[in-house]
């Protein structure tokens, strides 16, 4: 989706990919992986990254790579905690597969102020 905004004195059109809009005061979700917390944030403004913070986690790995890596095994002891499906078709959504959520956010607490921290209980995953 392309938006047209103001930045640094000029109208443009911002496209964000992996990104979500942050501008001040604006209210957020950025979700962890399948077995780590998730965040509701209020956006901080910052003019620097065009008013926009992750959109999430992100991957560590490739969806294949992960297949190739870890097993169902792996998938039910990372995941014991939540109520999700466990078998060889998410094995891609495995929480290793993705970045540390701790660190996203701490890299982008100049971005948004976290209001509530979310434990994860149930995934869907389709």
């Amino acid at each position: 989706m392309c938006k047209k905004e103001q930045h640094f004195g000029e109208e443009i059109y911002v496209t964000r990919k992996g990104a979500v809009s942050a501008r001040a005061g604006q209210y957020g979700i950025i979700p962890g992986s399948m077995g780590a917390k998730s965040f509701i944030v209020r956006g901080l403004g910052n003019e620097e990254s065009f008013c926009s913070c992750s959109h999430g986690a992100g991957r560590v790995m490739s969806r294949t790579k992960a297949k190739k890596l870890f097993s169902v095994e792996d998938q039910i002891r990372a995941t014991a905690h939540v109520e999700c499906r466990k078998d060889a078709e998410v094995i891609d959504e495995i929480p290793m597969a993705y970045k540390d959520i701790d660190a996203v956010m701490a890299a982008q607490s100049d971005l948004v102020e976290v209001i509530y921290t979310l434990r994860q209980v149930v995934c869907v995953k389709g």
